[in-house]
């Protein structure tokens, strides 16, 4: 069986002093080669790996005889968002990860194969028939995968729709966590436009449990999705962690990509450390010390407390993020943050593994009297992130569970009749497509629900 193709990528000297896009993904020639080595398995074990069930034998053997618009229609009938999940899924521990070709080679490049088609649709959109399968209106809380999946299920079968973003652009995640150089602005722009199209409404600056509380929405609408998110950063608190300098990646990288901090005219302001350390070895870790890079530091390091066969980071950003030049020091752990004014160097402590936790990794331990101290002006904490309160403080009805997760039924539905939540904020932090497989299930829900009204 011939080799996996490779996407183009940009000259990693040159990508680390901009925020182009790194991955140029496949030309068609290279897409329909890719495509012939997919085998078209009469037990496709790719689909299992897929959190939406993608058909992905379906798509791949549309793509092959050059038959883009079947190939993006069988996409688009569970996946809403190709384009993106074509670029930021971890496709390598999801569908790729069951072909068939991966157990004495390679898997078919199924992530690249889908951001191709993905694209294709973009340029190429039709729009999306409504089913008129049920009646009635729909309060969407959030704008990220999980609220904008379930919005277009639920306007395709024939509910009206209104989605409330807090912030003063819609996409969540995809618009303010994931940088350009990994997700262009412009395909989530895209991906949104599609559902305006088909008569979504999008609400901005709009803040449930502030200017509008879930009492009043369900007042006016017979259900409502918090697709809400995690967006409440996690720290160590250690000694320093206050000092300026010190940023949470959620809050470094919404400067950056909301905000536009990187920007010559930008009005946002941001401190731009010349030795950054990283705490953390996640994608938000990666695409943090990655934009610390294009931002113009001279030195940026991964510190992380466990060894590199534990990193949860997709194994291609850390491979581009090494490419770059990124210093990962591993074993090691923060003790604290040094400084007075401003920070001006951590100290941390070397680390062995120890026996196995209840997730299969091995527990960190600390080397007594391996202290040391890593020189650094900027600390970014990459750490994870757990549910905003603000909605469960302003709706004590509302249950959660552990970090204040949202407690769910199976089917979605939360303590509060008609009010059902997926994605981050029933989950904690997860992958795009694991939020779109909760807001599709939801919107199955919804439309049930409102099918016998």
């Amino acid at each position: 069986m011939k080799n996996r193709n490779k996407p183009r990528l940009q000259d990693p000297i040159e990508r680390g002093k901009n925020f182009n896009e790194v991955s140029l993904g496949f030309d068609e020639e290279t897409a329909i080669l890719e495509a012939n080595r997919c085998i078209q398995c009469k037990k496709p074990f790719c689909m299992e790996g897929c959190p939406v069930s993608v058909n992905i034998p379906g798509f791949i053997l549309q793509l092959r005889t050059k038959n883009f618009d079947e190939a993006s229609k069988i996409l688009k009938e569970t996946n809403m968002l190709p384009a993106v999940c074509g670029r930021v899924c971890p496709q390598e521990t999801q569908c790729e990860s069951k072909c068939i070709l991966g157990r004495k080679g390679e898997s078919v490049a199924i992530g690249s194969l889908e951001r191709f088609i993905g694209d294709y649709a973009i340029k190429n959109a039709k729009p999306k028939e409504i089913k008129n399968v049920a009646k009635g209106k729909v309060a969407i809380v959030g704008s990220g995968p999980a609220g904008l999946t379930c919005a277009a299920d639920c306007r395709a079968n024939g509910l009206d729709v209104t989605i409330f973003e807090s912030l003063h652009e819609p996409g969540g995640v995809l618009t303010y966590g994931i940088p350009e150089f990994r997700l262009p602005i412009n395909i989530v722009k895209s991906e949104i436009q599609s559902l305006k199209e088909i008569g979504v409404d999008i609400e901005l600056n709009v803040v449930i449990g502030k200017t509008i509380f879930i009492e009043e929405l369900l007042e006016e609408y017979d259900a409502i999705f918090l697709g809400s998110g995690a967006g409440l950063p996690i720290f160590l608190e250690m000694e320093g962690e206050n000092l300026p300098g010190v940023y949470s990646a959620n809050e470094y990288l919404t400067r950056v990509n909301l905000m536009g901090a990187y920007k010559k005219d930008s009005a946002t302001p941001l401190v731009k450390g010349k030795v950054v350390a990283v705490v953390g070895a996640g994608n938000v870790a990666m695409d943090s010390a990655r934009t610390a890079l294009r931002l113009g530091a001279e030195k940026v390091m991964i510190v992380y407390r466990r060894s590199r066969k534990e990193m949860p980071a997709r194994h291609e950003e850390i491979e581009h993020a090494e490419e770059e030049g990124i210093e990962f020091i591993l074993l090691t752990n923060p003790v604290k943050i040094l400084g007075k004014s401003h920070v001006e160097g951590m100290e941390v402590v070397k680390m062995d593994l120890g026996e196995e936790d209840e997730k299969g990794r091995r527990r960190p331990i600390p080397i007594e009297g391996s202290n040391y101290f890593i020189e650094c002006d900027q600390v970014i904490m990459a750490l994870g992130a757990s549910p905003n309160p603000l909605i469960v403080n302003s709706c004590p009805e509302l249950k959660t569970g552990r970090n204040g997760v949202l407690i769910v039924d199976e089917n979605l539905e939360t303590s509060i009749k008609n009010v059902f939540a997926g994605g981050d904020a029933t989950s904690g932090s997860a992958t795009v497509i694991q939020a779109m497989g909760a807001g599709r299930r939801a919107a199955k829900s919804i439309v049930e629900r409102l099918k016998s009204k």
